[in-house]
């Protein structure tokens, strides 16, 4: 069904049933749920917490009960499941430009104390800081994050990243 198709039965709808209709659809997928949760009590501040909670927990997760210290994950999807949905929710491009640099900043504090040999993590984070930088200009809000944006090239550099020519490329792009 089209979008102008869904339009036209939706305008022959009376009020009562467009209702129903909006129930049954909050009540059969958790995904319209969620979302009309999230617009009628957007709390966003708390999500954003529990986010970074979750993604920090990846590279220094909690220990045990027995006080043992469980194996870092160090899974780049955590944060990128949380993207998506902050995305699909409307949350505020602020705080998704937040998420976006913090995981990779727990990703390089992670990476200052331990040696990271897995190319692919390294490939993974100049994913995100490229997706991050992407996302900061289609919204405008690039100017607000770039002393975030240089810190984490910065860091590249000092920790001596294999990939730290494509981190300083993206910064020389929007620099001039």
């Amino acid at each position: 069904m089209s979008k102008r198709d869904l339009k036209k039965y939706l305008s022959e709808l009376n009020k009562t049933q467009l209702e129903e209709q909006i129930i049954e659809l909050y009540e059969k997928f958790s995904a319209v749920k969620i979302y009309y949760d999230f617009v009628f009590n957007p709390k966003e501040e708390t999500l954003l917490q529990e986010c970074k909670i979750k993604i920090s927990n990846e590279y220094f997760p909690p220990r045990t009960s027995r006080n043992k210290a469980r194996k870092p994950k160090m899974r780049r999807s955590v944060a990128q499941k949380y993207i998506k949905h902050f995305i699909l929710l409307g949350v505020d491009p602020f705080i998704i430009g937040d998420v976006l640099l913090y995981s990779i900043e727990i990703a390089q504090t992670f990476s200052a104390d331990r040696v990271v040999k897995q190319e692919l993590f390294y490939k993974s984070m100049f994913n995100s800081f490229e997706q991050a930088v992407i996302f900061m200009i289609a919204n405008g809000i690039l100017n607000e994050f770039k002393p975030r944006i240089i810190a984490i090239n910065d860091e590249t550099m000092r920790q001596n990243w294999y990939n730290k020519q494509e981190f300083d490329a993206i910064i020389e792009r929007f620099e001039y």
